[in-house]
């Protein structure tokens, strides 16, 4: 009779999926006149990043890194330019997970968010004034 049922059990950790989600609905909380073209720019999450991303960064331990942006920012995009593919938000479940924990008092909405937010900071070539002036971690 005394075992523990699935109900005993601890929460399950936040899927990529929902992490996912958490991600567009801060990009869809951008104010203008960046909302338009973030919405251009791919998230992707996945719970570690790549080998090969890790060691080109030289990164060493991959819950050192938490996102990352793949692309040309826009102060540094030219006609010339023909991509490949879209510019891309990397989100690492694991390591968000695990400053998450860390940290105890960030929901993890508002983690999700400023990861996020620090990844556009890249694509628009924000300065730190701009970055705080969307997301208050940076005031």
């Amino acid at each position: 009779m005394g075992g523990m049922t699935r109900a005993d059990a601890a929460p399950l950790p936040p899927s990529l999926d929902q992490i996912a989600a958490m991600a567009h609905e801060a990009r869809e909380a951008l104010p203008e006149p960046f909302r338009g073209p973030a919405r251009a720019v791919a998230i992707r999450v996945e719970d570690f990043a790549p080998d090969d991303i890790l060691t080109e960064m030289g990164i060493d331990n991959a819950f050192e890194l938490t996102g990352l942006y793949d692309g040309i920012p826009l102060t540094e995009r030219s006609v010339l330019d023909q991509p490949d593919r879209p510019d891309t938000i990397w989100l690492f479940r694991r390591p968000i997970l695990d400053e998450w924990v860390e940290r105890e008092d960030v929901p993890l909405p508002e983690l999700v968010a400023h990861v996020l937010v620090h990844e556009f900071a890249h694509h628009f070539g924000w300065s730190d004034a701009d970055i705080a002036s969307v997301d208050r971690w940076w005031e």
